[in-house]
């Protein structure tokens, strides 16, 4: 919003900006000096009006403001684990679930059928099991009294050691069925909001599938991802030694003030080496899951507050070549042009950190109009009436400017 009111105001700046390119031209060349023609009458001067803001003396909060993205603090792709037709949906789409309710249904005949088959087959190898371990009960004390041979013992023992793997097998191979028949009945892995289901009843759905079933996210609380300058990131350093610590706040995108206040929750590993940023995540309460992933806010972090600084409004500073000029009244009301040094921008003022003094008077409207020594009407600046003025220029069409 900031930088949509600066370009707005950047016309007027401009025009600001040759006034006082022609001041400072006009102090450099040599006065010419012309006589009246006899009997002629020197006129006049008109003194020329001007609007005066006056400036202010306070102390500003300086903020720093990145566009954020919101984004699921977890976000759950569902996804079947097993090949199916799918028969049901068990939720609604966009409504608050819970951690294992179930969201889909593949058809679990086959599974129920594979898995009767592993039982049965696990029955199969008990069945063996236990006949080798009888088997090797008898021929053991046997083989003690040497009434069999040694090769008949160790056979035994084998055949026992393998009847029991085959169980524990079977008894794998169970339990794989069983997760499979689990599998048909797809649930949720989080807490969150469920989103648009994006295949239909009855379609055949797999792992291999291109496309998910559904996402599910959690957004209470709701990540919020900006991407902030190695230069921001240092003074954020310098000037908190505990990052996590420093208070956001979110602007979304009607203009409104989220009530909530946020944290820094983490940073990338890196940074970005193309664009010179560095990725971080903030966490944001959001009681009743009003802020949704992919919506978009202005997060703004309050940096410093700077003490008395002073506040002139932004038209009344002029760009000259890379000089920052303004137009000062004097209590003689004449026109003193002064060399500033300016620092942030806050709304539509800019902090002065060289060149003026608390209560000086800077021209804010008409400063195309002075020239230095110049004696002018100085009249109050009206901030509200100049936006409104600047509004309507901006919206009128092109040919009425």
């Amino acid at each position: 919003m900031s930088v949509l009111k600066n370009r707005l105001q950047r016309p007027g700046l401009i025009r600001r900006s040759v006034g006082l390119l022609v001041v400072l031209m006009a102090m450099s060349m040599p006065m010419a000096v012309s006589g009246c023609k006899k009997g002629e009458k020197a006129k006049t001067p008109q003194v020329p009006m001007v609007e005066v803001a006056a400036v202010v003396q306070k102390d500003v909060p300086i903020y720093n403001e990145w566009v954020g993205i919101l984004d699921g603090s977890v976000n759950a792709v569902i996804r079947p684990q097993v090949a199916g037709y799918l028969i049901s949906q068990k939720y609604r789409e966009g409504e608050q679930v819970k951690k294992g309710q179930v969201l889909f249904e593949i058809d679990p005949r086959t599974f129920q059928a594979a898995l009767n088959q592993t039982k049965a087959q696990l029955s199969q190898q008990k069945a063996r099991h236990d006949t080798a371990k009888a088997n090797l009960a008898r021929i053991r004390p046997l083989a003690e009294k040497n009434a069999v041979s040694q090769k008949d013992l160790d056979d035994a023992v084998g055949s026992e050691l393998a009847a029991k793997a085959s169980v524990e097998a079977a008894q794998a191979s169970v339990e794989e069925a069983q997760l499979n028949l689990e599998f048909t009945k797809i649930t949720s892995p989080v807490d969150g909001i469920a989103g648009i289901a994006k295949t239909q009843l009855g379609n055949l759905v797999g792992p291999s599938m291109a496309e998910e079933l559904t996402s599910v996210s959690t957004v209470n609380p709701i990540k919020a991802y900006i991407n902030i300058s190695e230069r921001e990131y240092l003074g954020m350093r310098e000037k908190s030694q505990q990052v996590e610590n420093i208070a956001l706040e979110l602007i979304l995108a009607d203009g409104s003030a989220y009530p909530e206040k946020g944290k820094i929750a983490l940073a990338d590993r890196q940074i970005n080496a193309g664009t010179g940023t560095l990725k971080v995540g903030s966490l944001f309460p959001n009681p009743g899951n009003i802020l949704r992933p992919g919506g978009f806010g202005l997060i703004r972090a309050l940096m410093e507050v700077k003490k008395g600084a002073l506040l002139i409004p932004q038209r009344a500073v002029g760009d000259v070549q890379g000089k920052y000029l303004v137009a000062v009244v004097g209590s003689d009301n004449k026109v003193d042009i002064r060399m500033v040094k300016v620092g942030e921008r806050i709304g539509s003022d800019w902090i002065i950190s060289e060149g003026l003094k608390p209560g000086e008077s800077v021209i804010a409207e008409g400063i195309q109009k002075v020239r230095p020594a110049m004696v002018v009407n100085p009249q109050p600046f009206d901030p509200e009436a100049a936006a409104k003025a600047a509004a309507t220029k901006a919206a009128a069409p092109a040919e009425k400017r």
